[in-house]
């Protein structure tokens, strides 16, 4: 049975003491026994985050990786200094990694195979822009994005990796996929995995929604078949919009 998953992802946002505000806050919260809920601080809170929480039933989720274990790649972090950290889910392939930094799809693969080798879950962002879109050009840019960077793993893989759809055009903007766009698409998503690995693998997987998820329109977007919660930005950096968040999963 797939998890359901609400995780917010904090970008470049909350210094140290913003983080430890927000995680006292967090820590007299009652989160649903079946929401796995995560948080991706900025490295530099990862480690005094883990220590906060680890006590309770939250998730400290990295926001990037390298590809390398190690070497001279300065400002980079690798799998094992997270791990070292507590830390052993990352994101991975964010629009914002591919757009500003340039992340391709063949370098997203090679950091989702480091991310395996060092037994670390990987949440696999994919998503089309605007343009793409309005070209009716988008399953072909999803299906592009899974089959080069996933579907080079083993079956046996696929345990560990988690996929989050964000349409480029619903991030940070306002706008939001409709319920039965983001229906459509996950639909689509679990699809293309069954016919290249199997039923059970599409199955299992857990497919989450990403693109201004607010507690306005969270319960509405997580009411569909395939979606299995959400990878939420700017309403993740407040306590009382993120759990409403999270609440509305159950």
């Amino acid at each position: 049975m797939r998890k359901k998953i609400v995780a917010g992802n904090w970008k470049m946002n909350n210094d140290m003491a913003e983080t430890e505000m927000f995680l006292v806050q967090l820590k007299k919260q009652v989160i649903p026994e079946e929401v796995t809920l995560m948080i991706a601080p900025a490295f530099t809170n990862l480690n005094h985050a883990f220590q906060s929480v680890r006590e309770h039933p939250v998730t400290v989720v990295a926001q990037n990786m390298h590809q390398s274990d190690k070497g001279a790649f300065t400002g980079e972090v690798s799998a094992a200094m997270l791990k070292s950290v507590g830390v052993e889910t990352v994101i991975l392939g964010h629009s914002e990694r591919r757009s500003i930094f340039k992340e391709d799809n063949e370098l997203l693969a090679e950091k989702v195979n480091t991310a395996l080798v060092n037994n670390m879950t990987v949440i696999f962002c994919i998503g089309e822009e605007l343009s793409q879109r309005e070209t009716d050009d988008h399953f072909n840019v999803i299906a592009e994005q899974l089959e080069e960077g996933l579907f080079h793993l083993s079956e046996a893989q696929w345990n560990n990796i988690i996929i989050a759809y964000e349409p480029v055009w619903a991030i940070g903007t306002g706008e939001t996929a409709s319920p039965e766009q983001a229906q459509e698409m996950h639909a689509f998503i679990r699809k293309t995995i069954a016919d290249a690995y199997s039923n059970s693998t599409a199955k299992n997987v857990s497919i989450l929604y990403g693109g201004s998820v607010k507690p306005d329109n969270a319960k509405e977007l997580f009411g569909q078949e395939d979606v299995d919660g959400g990878l939420v930005g700017g309403a993740s950096l407040k306590v009382d919009s993120f759990m409403e968040i999270a609440n509305s999963l159950q």
